[in-house]
């Protein structure tokens, strides 16, 4: 009996029929049951029939960082790596904790509506959940994508936390050149509920790997319906609900494009993109994982006193998120010299999302430029900390720090900001 087989377990006169899963205990076994959820089941005193063996013949039964699957010369390589997050969890039963305890290829086993797709190159980089992500991850990711890439992967599928996948995806953006698709995907709900979207976004994410578009995209779903997926650019998306499925949005535009989905074990998959993009091999493939991790945000609201940007002292770099068109309190505008005046690279943004930040307009915006300020022009605050935390690495004056934040390296600058009431929606297919 192996992760794969359809088995039917049978324990205190309850009965039960399903897929098996791998297991964080062999005390217990994992199905994934018809209706969607996952059930553990003590093994003790427990009957096991298997009803058919290998029905998802999609990895082996080894552990390691790394792993591999049978080619068939027919498909394109897709590489997926493993950060964690709720993609790549399953429910602990010893504490009814959703957990981080997949590796890449213990994924395909639990999506197998994977098989076919594509071969695969399972390989882990992290096993965190979200919010413990780090810059020193972002470079490992980096390297890891390039070295798949090197290595002939048609594609690459990164399995990462929702919560700051919008700051992997940017980081990633700006560190890659990549002559094929990145797409970053995760699940808002674990595999174990019946609405869990991990296995519409996992293989909407595969076709997007397979298409022509050579950028680092986030991929999730497009509404609350199990129809389509939304392609964000990577450095363009926001996580803008706590729980909805349809969370990410694309900030300022529609997303590049969709992926239509129609169920589980349905084959026929469309891919369609309604924006220009990078085409498939037109870059050359480099990495430039070097980053500057001595960068704040500091968001400004009334009655916040100047004494916030002492936190900034020595830094490198600064962020803030102003009001409207990026402004701060007069009594800010001293400090923030004395910043720019010790080394610090200030960046402006607006909490406002939509919209550019110009501070030609009113008194308080000159006298930020005057102060030195960088304006961030339609920046979101945390792709212009990410983008910020590039520039400073990679540039030797601060003179080219400010010419590469306003300068679009990976469509996070747009040519103008479109309201949301006049942005094409998606239509549904």
């Amino acid at each position: 009996m192996n992760p794969g087989d359809r088995i039917r377990l049978t324990r205190d006169g309850r009965t039960h029929e399903g897929v098996l899963l791998p297991s964080t205990t062999d005390d217990h076994a994992v199905l994934k049951l018809d209706g969607g959820y996952n059930v553990g089941v003590e093994r003790a005193d427990a009957t096991v029939e298997v009803v058919e063996s290998d029905v998802y013949d999609v990895g082996s039964e080894e552990d390691g960082d790394s792993s591999a699957v049978e080619f068939d010369d027919d498909l394109p390589t897709v590489a997926l790596i493993s950060t964690g997050g709720t993609i790549a969890s399953t429910v602990d039963y010893r504490t009814g904790a959703v957990t981080a305890q997949f590796d890449a290829e213990d994924v395909l086993r639990a999506v197998p509506d994977l098989a076919g797709r594509a071969n695969y190159r399972g390989r882990v980089v992290a096993n965190i959940l979200s919010e413990n992500m780090t810059p020193d991850v972002w470079q490992d990711l980096a390297h890891a994508v390039h070295e798949e890439i090197e290595a002939g992967a048609d594609g690459v599928v990164v399995m990462h936390g929702t919560d700051t996948m919008q700051f992997s995806a940017s980081a990633l953006a700006f560190m890659l050149d990549t002559p094929v698709p990145v797409v970053f995907t995760g699940s808002q709900r674990s595999a174990d509920r019946p609405s869990s979207d991990n296995v519409m976004n996992a293989v909407c994410a595969v076709e997007a790997a397979k298409s022509d578009c050579a950028e680092v995209l986030v991929c999730m779903h497009a509404s609350e319906s199990d129809d389509r997926c939304a392609l964000h650019r990577g450095t363009r998306v926001r996580k803008n609900h706590t729980s909805r499925r349809d969370a990410f949005e694309t900030v300022g535009a529609e997303p590049l494009g969709t992926v239509a989905y129609g169920g589980e074990g349905d084959d026929v998959i469309e891919v369609r993109f309604r924006r220009k993009h990078a085409e498939r091999g037109a870059a050359e493939l480099d990495v430039a994982p070097a980053l500057e991790t001595d960068v704040e945000l500091v968001k400004f609201t009334p009655g916040t006193s100047e004494a916030m940007l002492d936190a900034a002292t020595g830094s490198a770099g600064l962020v803030i998120e102003g009001t409207g068109l990026g402004h701060v309190h007069t009594d800010w505008i001293p400090r923030i010299a004395e910043l720019v005046a010790d080394g610090t690279s200030v960046v402006m943004t607006s909490q406002c999302l939509g919209g550019r930040v110009c501070d030609r307009v009113y008194d308080t915006g000159r006298d930020l430029l005057d102060a030195g300020v960088i304006e961030g022009e339609d920046l979101l605050p945390g792709t212009a900390k990410v983008k910020l935390m590039w520039a400073l690495a990679n540039s030797e004056r601060s003179e080219d720090v400010a010419a590469t934040m306003g300068t679009s390296l990976a469509g996070e600058l747009t040519e103008r900001s479109v309201p949301p009431e006049n942005r094409p929606v998606p239509e549904a297919r």
